[in-house]
């Protein structure tokens, strides 16, 4: 189903704020929460002119009380276990806050029964992350391949439930490592979308004569994107551990194998090609920064726009499920939550703030749930029991 939404333009550069270089409100005192409800698809998707926008800072008074941190925030150092005496000490504080973690975002795996229980009567559509979630993290994100049994698990569960990966690699990247023409993509952070045919064991569209799903929202900054991809790859030439990937609608400055006394000026570097694309902004995720347009759409948005290409939009008989990782998948637990039906579940080994019901520790663990539904969809298909 293709969309009628135009793509946008925008038409008045935004200052070198804070918020454009991706530093979280609870880093800045007196900033508002960047957590605002999601505007609906018929919104606007880049920001008015009218909009009345802050004055701009001077880009070194933010390098100096944001942005470093951010990153720092983003990245937790790692312990090496060989290396920190009290590594068993540490380890075990972070079990007994990560056991008090779970009591607020309980495990979806032990709390299987009752997930299932609310999809009883209700269509399940699936959301994945890729990275961090199908496939563990790497070093090299060249590197991030999905094992056989996870691409087996996957291409199984999609038998059952329609299944999109919503991921912040270029689209065409993840379809080469996931390898499975049956599922759906939103690559670049939902802003390069694209899906099959729908098969006819799957939900129908409302419009049966736009059956393929496709939309890039962002497509006029292409060139931008390539210019600003030549500009980071040539500066950072000179810095060891740091990977510059062009993910087709974002780029993507990987430093988790730079040493963290280059961060301040990997971060320099990046800040300083940006003051000159006023329409791109600068996020975090773990261990990566990421300059994207500054449009409405992100994750969220893409959820949104798939529930509503696949005719499950405004749905009381849908159960939409999203697994993430990343702090960009708070847009899509986001919106889950504001709409009150579905589930966010955060994959993440240490306790964090997010907007997801539920959480697993790893990619075994999100193996370990799709193989679950699938069993658990097997049985109810047998025993005539999901309705």
């Amino acid at each position: 189903m293709k969309s009628k939404n135009a793509s946008p333009v925008l038409a008045d550069p935004a200052p070198l704020t804070k918020s454009r270089l991706g530093i979280s409100s609870n880093l800045i005192p007196g900033l508002p929460s960047m957590n605002s409800v999601t505007p609906s698809l018929s919104d606007s998707l880049f920001f008015p002119s009218n909009q009345k926008k802050p004055k701009p800072s001077k880009l070194e008074d933010v390098r100096a009380s944001g942005w470093l941190d951010a990153m720092k925030s983003s990245s937790p150092t790692y312990r090496d276990p060989n290396k920190d005496a009290n590594h068993a000490k540490v380890q075990g504080g972070l079990d007994t806050a990560y056991h008090s973690w779970t009591l607020l975002y309980p495990s979806a795996l032990e709390s299987f029964e009752n997930i299932v229980m609310s999809a009883r009567g209700k269509r399940i559509a699936l959301f994945l992350d890729y990275d961090g979630t199908l496939s563990p993290i790497v070093d090299d994100p060249d590197c991030a391949f999905i094992s056989d049994m996870m691409r087996s698990v996957v291409s199984d569960v999609a038998k059952y439930f329609p299944t999109a990966i919503i991921s912040g690699r270029c689209r065409d990247k993840v379809y080469r490592f996931v390898g499975l023409a049956e599922l759906y993509y939103a690559g670049s952070h939902g802003m390069d979308i694209m899906g099959p045919k729908l098969a006819e064991n799957c939900v129908t569209p409302a419009d049966e004569q736009a059956k393929d799903v496709s939309f890039q929202p962002a497509k006029e900054f292409l060139p931008m994107i390539d210019k600003v991809f030549e500009s980071l790859t040539e500066c950072m030439e000179g810095i060891d551990g740091v990977k510059i990937e062009n993910n087709k609608f974002c780029v993507s400055v990987h430093y988790r194998c730079a040493n963290e006394e280059n961060w301040d000026n990997i971060g320099k570097q990046v800040c300083d090609i940006l003051q000159h694309y006023p329409q791109l902004q600068l996020c975090h995720g773990r261990k990566v920064l990421e300059i994207r347009p500054i449009i409405k759409w992100d994750k969220g948005k893409a959820l949104e726009f798939l529930l509503d290409s696949l005719g499950l939009a405004n749905c009381s008989d849908v159960l939409p499920i999203y697994i993430g990782d990343d702090r960009t998948d708070e847009d899509a637990f986001k919106v889950l939550q504001d709409k009150g039906d579905g589930y966010g579940i955060l994959v993440s080994a240490v306790p964090k703030e997010t907007c997801a019901c539920y959480s697993l520790r790893d990619p075994s663990e999100v193996m370990g749930f799709l193989q679950r539904l699938i069993e658990w969809k097997k049985s109810c298909d047998i025993n005539n029991s999901c309705s």
